[in-house]
């Protein structure tokens, strides 16, 4: 498969001469105030455009608004975005997890709806971000083929968006895809739409990608973050399966597609 490469080359790489302050103090000062003023003010706008959107293109117009964000998160960020196979455009695609990183890359890849647990709409941010992005938030406790997760789901499909959904139910630190939980592929069982698969991977040439760019086990948001605005550059990798009705039970789907995300990483 080819591959394509964005690299983000520039944005605070340059240090005046004769300065003392390091220049990796410099570059993550410059990424804080870029993410925190570009983030506000894309929360306005998103606020004062919806009002103008005619209601059904709400949620696409949602969509691309992220989109853009995300993109220029990369940028600021030094993410460079490598895709092996082309991200469909609309469906349901099924994505291994590791760190919030995750929704920026695919986000800036290509206008999508996330679905994420509930608790990610308290967080500082992403929280707000998620919300005004059209995010479908599910409760963990409640049953996820309820009409309150498969509605919204099946609504944004049949707009011709593209639904991303992290069936692990949380992130890792990448050595391995944990076990999927088949409640939350419950829509793709349901709704008969085709489903494609996908593999998140990322590379540090100093660090600890397991440590400072996965987002796991009890670490704290805000530092994790602050920590990344120091690391010069992030490569991500993106794999993805062509997307097909899938024949079976939850279960049985459920395992064929871990399957494949597994064998994209080997």
């Amino acid at each position: 498969m080819n591959a394509s490469s964005a690299r983000v080359a520039g944005i605070g790489d340059a240090v005046r001469p004769g300065s003392t302050i390091p220049a990796t103090t410099l570059l993550a000062a410059w990424r804080a105030f870029a993410v925190l003023f570009f983030s506000a003010w894309a929360l306005a706008e998103i606020m004062v455009v919806i009002l103008f959107v005619r209601r059904e293109r709400r949620l696409a117009a949602r969509t691309e608004w992220l989109h853009r964000w995300c993109r220029f998160a990369c940028r600021v960020l030094g993410i460079r975005v490598t895709t092996y196979g082309a991200m469909p455009r609309s469906s349901l695609l099924v994505c291994n997890h590791l760190s919030y990183l995750d929704i920026i890359v695919l986000s800036s890849i290509r206008p999508c709806v996330f679905v994420a647990k509930r608790d990610v709409a308290g967080w500082p941010l992403f929280g707000w971000l998620a919300r005004a992005a059209g995010t479908i938030f599910v409760d963990r406790e409640r049953r996820l083929s309820s009409s309150a997760v498969l509605n919204p789901i099946r609504h944004a499909i049949s707009g011709g968006l593209l639904v991303v959904v992290f069936p692990e139910g949380t992130s890792s630190d990448g050595s391995t895809v944990l076990p999927f939980k088949s409640a939350l592929l419950e829509s793709a069982v349901q709704l008969q739409c085709p489903v494609a698969s996908a593999s998140v991977q990322y590379a540090l040439d100093d660090g600890s990608v397991a440590d400072e760019v996965c987002y796991w086990r009890d670490m704290t948001l805000v530092p994790h973050l602050l920590h990344l605005f120091f690391k010069r550059e992030i490569r991500s990798s993106c794999s993805f399966s062509l997307p097909k009705v899938r024949a079976g039970n939850r279960k049985e789907i459920t395992r064929e597609l871990r399957d494949e995300i597994m064998a994209m990483r080997s």
